[in-house]
């Protein structure tokens, strides 16, 4: 079983910041990754898939405006069966939902979770992929 399908698995790393085009040219020069753009890149969000290796590890995109204000970051998705039962489960245990469960179109379904610490994390169930 692969880390998209795993429950529990961290399967994705991703940058949200202020200058897509300077954190492209950051990164790739800093750890020789290859950055393509991605095929669910829209008008409004343009997404660069970060490979090393040949394999897709993680994402660079602007912060969306749901998000403006935030600083720039990583965050780690972890692999879920089911993101709104982990986010029923995660309030019950004193966490807290910052974005509730959504869809992303050819993807899976995620939403963005908070421990009651205090350090968010991202969750996702994964569509079936094809290879």
């Amino acid at each position: 079983m692969d880390k998209y399908q795993l429950h529990g698995a961290f399967s994705w790393c991703e940058l949200l910041t202020t200058d897509a085009d300077a954190a492209k040219r950051f990164y790739g020069r800093l750890f020789n990754w290859t950055l393509e753009p991605a095929a669910l890149s829209t008008p409004d969000m343009e997404y660069t898939l970060v490979k090393c290796g040949g394999e897709q590890q993680g994402g660079i995109m602007t912060i969306p405006p749901a998000a403006e204000g935030m600083p720039p970051s990583w965050g780690v998705y972890v692999t879920v069966d089911d993101v709104d039962a982990t986010a029923k489960l995660a309030v019950e245990m004193g966490g807290k939902v910052c974005l509730p469960p959504q869809d992303i179109p050819q993807v899976g379904r995620f939403c963005v979770l908070q421990d009651p610490q205090g350090a968010m994390i991202n969750v996702i169930t994964y569509l079936l992929r094809a290879d």
